[in-house]
């Protein structure tokens, strides 16, 4: 079997492992709500946010993996090498996810990837094999890695902002109601998180997508970057087994750490963050469920009472955001060292 046999059939585990690892990383984001304000037990909460997982990627699209397909250009990079590249890349990306999931700690799983990838080509194929988007961005057009850094960017903000008024609005709306309307709230989370969990597939598997798809092109198992239907349901598989594994040391974080959920606070970040994630996903836009769930419940404790959120932790939760794509991208480099010994001898 040749070299370039093998590590196709190598990228293609590490990123379906990958693909779980997001899956394990995230379970968390999508339950965390759930389980803090009691509106469905574990078991529930698994059937509903396992099936909906399954069903996002096969049913939202390609958008989002077209984006994250894109942002590197290896072409004209010997495949071998640009394969050894993507592993490098997505190791980088499994080895944060692992780390911070072991230190119970939310961290994005998209920014991860896009670390992992930028060091690994800067360090191997060069700089100018990451198309950046600068020169775009001047005439108006989000591309390359100023889209996926914008969307990563924007994303939190708008989490925040959206959980701040839909929090306001949800309490305006429930003045007069009696303590027994939060029996209703939680049954209507039945719904949000099924739509949380829907737009997380849609949005996150397509990362997994967009990278297999590129392993397949470079490898020359395909002529064009098209997603074939049996990868959209590898990864959809993947990530669904991930989610039922449930990363669930970052539970308490989401859950219980930042502000204290009740049915209506639960209710509010679901909704936000499946708006934004799957707005985010039809227009191809990678984000960060991590962020976006976060933000929106610092957003609904800053609306409700501001003092009575754990901005500490929220710190802490921002300077894991802000070190992940630089620590993601040493491991990528230190990995590429590694890989490159194994070509250099094949």
């Amino acid at each position: 079997m040749s070299t370039l046999m093998i590590l196709t059939i190598v990228t293609i585990a590490i990123v379906l492992f990958f693909d779980y690892t997001n899956g394990f990383h995230d379970a968390a984001n999508i339950v965390a709500t759930i389980i803090a304000s009691r509106a469905m037990t574990p078991a529930q909460a698994v059937i509903i946010v396992g099936t909906f997982e399954f069903l996002g990627p096969l049913l939202g699209g390609t958008a989002v993996a077209n984006t994250i397909g894109k942002f590197v250009t290896l072409g004209d990079v010997q495949a071998v090498l640009s394969l050894a590249i993507l592993i490098s890349g997505l190791m980088g990306a499994i080895v944060w996810n692992l780390a911070t999931w072991y230190f119970g700690i939310p961290s994005s799983s998209s920014h991860a990837l896009v670390g992992g990838l930028i060091g690994a080509v800067c360090v191997s194929a060069g700089i100018d094999h990451v198309v950046w988007g600068f020169s775009e961005l001047m005439h108006g057009k989000l591309t390359g890695i100023v889209k996926v850094l914008a969307s990563l960017i924007l994303s939190p903000l708008l989490g925040f902002w959206a959980g701040f008024l839909i929090l306001r609005l949800f309490r305006f709306a429930l003045t007069a109601a009696k303590p027994s309307a939060n029996k209703g709230l939680r049954y209507a989370q039945f719904v949000t998180s099924a739509g949380l969990a829907f737009s997380h597939g849609a949005n996150d598997a397509q990362k997994s997508m967009g990278m297999l798809t590129l392993a397949l092109l470079l490898g020359g198992f395909i002529d064009k970057f098209e997603v074939p239907f049996w990868v959209m349901l590898a990864c959809a598989i993947a990530i669904t087994l991930g989610i039922l594994s449930g990363g669930w040391r970052i539970v308490r974080t989401l859950g219980f750490s930042i502000y204290r959920v009740r049915p209506v606070h639960a209710l509010s970040s679901q909704l936000t963050s499946a708006m934004i994630i799957m707005t985010a996903s039809v227009l191809g836009a990678p984000v960060s469920t991590t962020h976006v769930v976060a933000t929106s419940i610092m957003g609904i404790g800053a609306s409700e009472r501001p003092k009575s959120v754990r901005w500490k932790k929220a710190k802490d939760i921002g300077i894991t955001w802000l070190i992940t794509i630089p620590g993601s991208a040493l491991v990528a480099i230190i990995t590429f060292a590694l890989v490159n010994l194994f070509i250099g001898k094949a």
